[in-house]
């Protein structure tokens, strides 16, 4: 990969607070800004990635709800079926009916 310079104009107190972090890592300046780039362009790949799975994911989700042959549960039967797994829990952990 061929190296490039990348220059630009900072404030004076903000490049010797910025020197002074650096020699506190054992790092140049330019190490540690190398450190910061590649940590930004890392975060916006996986960021990049995880939206391009969750688009893929809803996509996947809306084509199956609007599937007719998806199998469908009635509100209350899911409702009742977690009403009787907590009541179980609660008399595991209690001792007592719910």
């Amino acid at each position: 990969m061929a190296e490039s310079t990348f220059t630009f104009r900072v404030d004076g107190e903000l490049k010797a607070a910025f020197a002074e972090v650096a020699a506190g890592q054992e790092r140049t300046a330019a190490q540690l800004l190398r450190v910061l780039m590649k940590d930004a362009a890392h975060r916006d790949r996986e960021l990049r990635e995880h939206d391009r799975w969750f688009r893929r994911e809803v996509e996947l989700a809306l084509t199956e709800a609007d599937d007719a042959a998806t199998a469908r549960l009635a509100h209350e039967s899911v409702r009742s079926n977690w009403q009787q797994q907590r009541a179980a829990i609660e008399r595991q952990t209690t001792g007592r009916p719910a």
